[in-house]
């Protein structure tokens, strides 16, 4: 399963949108409303649930300066991957956008499709106001 999301213009050098992203405790900043536990567990990694959905935990899995930071699924039940593409557009301009990839049989995929679609596209919204 592969999800993407828009594309969005912040006015931040990339630098800055990387260096946010690669502190895991700034995610707390991008979660949707409904979110019902943010716990960070380490440096590299972070606790969340939204209400009605289990408990996922979250670690930074790779980093590329300024362009790419990908986060991960620390526990192999649901293999998935969330990164974030940074490319920077002018010195203080870059574009972002979020990208989902998970290895979940079809039954699970047609479950999850609409809420990780929301849940990215919150993400990547709420990086518009940071």
């Amino acid at each position: 399963m592969n999800i993407e999301s828009k594309k969005t213009i912040l006015n931040k050098p990339a630098k800055e949108v990387f260096d946010f992203l690669i502190d895991v405790k700034n995610f707390e900043k991008l979660m949707p409303e409904n979110t019902s536990k943010f716990e960070i567990l380490d440096s590299d990694r972070f606790v969340f649930a939204l209400k009605g959905m289990p408990e996922i935990v979250l670690k930074l899995k790779e980093q590329y300066p300024h362009n790419k930071v990908v986060l991960g699924a620390a526990s192999d039940k649901l293999p998935f991957t969330l990164t974030a593409h940074i490319n920077e557009i002018e010195d203080n301009k870059c574009e972002t956008n979020l990208v989902f990839e998970g290895d979940f049989n079809p039954m699970m995929g047609m479950m999850i499709k609409g809420p990780i679609t929301n849940f990215i596209g919150t993400l990547t919204d709420n990086m518009s106001k940071i």
